[in-house]
């Protein structure tokens, strides 16, 4: 098991943080090396990575083991998408654990029915307040490492109104969750209401063309949040620039040039410590050859 790496000293720190969101251990590595003091793995781009739409077609499994390569890959802490804990409290539980294991600092669990989608799309479904407590509950419980946090998010603003989905916020802050995720309020005076009406620290999701719109960090910052999560930042970038450079490649047929090396690209991916770590053994052997 690896010890997940805390969000303690983020959420100790004044202010907002602001976590880019990755859909691989190439994006977590980029978030590292930008100086960003956290990364989130985006279940939407897991989902595209894998050629599926955000609907909720992935499996636990699939979406634990890319949050495990991605939190090895990087020495800050990790938050990830486990969407709604794939199935009833039991199935929360090993949820739990499996993420945990994998030295993931955070997961986010939604109150969304199965199959769930994209919190900032139509035609989404909620489970019962009972069923959402309990799932919190049962997280809580899991965890086997005080680090470990559980942010609760409910996706009940679509559903079933702004204050159905405050009282939910509240409700599970009070079964044990650290921090609340009110997903998709629909304007900048909810928006900015949801901190003060939370008895605990708030997360903010930014989608470009989302329902929710703030696209101001600094304005996100006052309003009272204590985590920005940005989840498509990386996939848009990779499919624009993708985009962009295979354009270029059919309309020139000269290939596009990189910014530095194949090498100085692999020595951004720890090239150098393996290379070292290929020689380290062979000190030992010295006269151990065959005669």
């Amino acid at each position: 098991m690896t010890e997940p790496r805390s969000l303690d000293a983020l959420l100790a720190a004044p202010g907002m943080a602001i976590v880019p969101g990755a859909y691989d251990a190439i994006g977590a590595r980029l978030v590292e090396q930008a100086g960003f003091v956290a990364a989130y793995m985006t279940g939407a781009g897991t989902a595209l990575a894998r050629g599926y739409p955000d609907l909720g077609l992935l499996t636990m499994t699939e979406m634990v083991e890319n949050a495990g390569a991605m939190a090895r890959s990087i020495a800050i802490p990790l938050i990830a998408d486990a969407d709604t804990g794939f199935g009833n409290e039991l199935n929360v539980t090993r949820c739990v654990r499996e993420y945990e294991a994998r030295g993931v600092a955070a997961i986010h669990i939604e109150d969304q029915l199965m199959p769930k989608r994209c919190g900032h799309l139509e035609g989404k479904e909620v489970v019962s307040r009972m069923e959402f407590l309990a799932k919190i509950r049962a997280a809580v419980a899991a965890r086997t490492h005080g680090g470990f946090k559980i942010i609760a998010r409910t996706d009940a603003r679509a559903v079933v109104g702004f204050e159905e989905a405050v009282w939910r916020a509240n409700a599970a802050l009070d079964a044990g969750a650290d921090m609340a995720f009110v997903e998709a309020p629909q304007s900048v005076d909810e928006a900015a209401a949801v901190p003060g009406l939370v008895h605990g620290p708030c997360l903010l999701n930014l989608v470009p063309g989302g329902r929710t719109p703030v696209t101001d960090l600094a304005q996100a910052e006052a309003m009272g949040y204590r985590i920005a999560i940005l989840p498509a930042l990386m996939f848009l970038a990779a499919v624009d620039g993708g985009d962009a450079a295979l354009r270029t490649l059919q309309a020139t047929r000269v290939a596009p040039a990189g910014h530095g090396s194949i090498a100085d690209l692999f020595r951004r991916f720890d090239a150098g410590r393996w290379e070292a770590l290929s020689t380290q053994f062979l000190d030992g052997a010295v006269g151990a050859e065959a005669p």
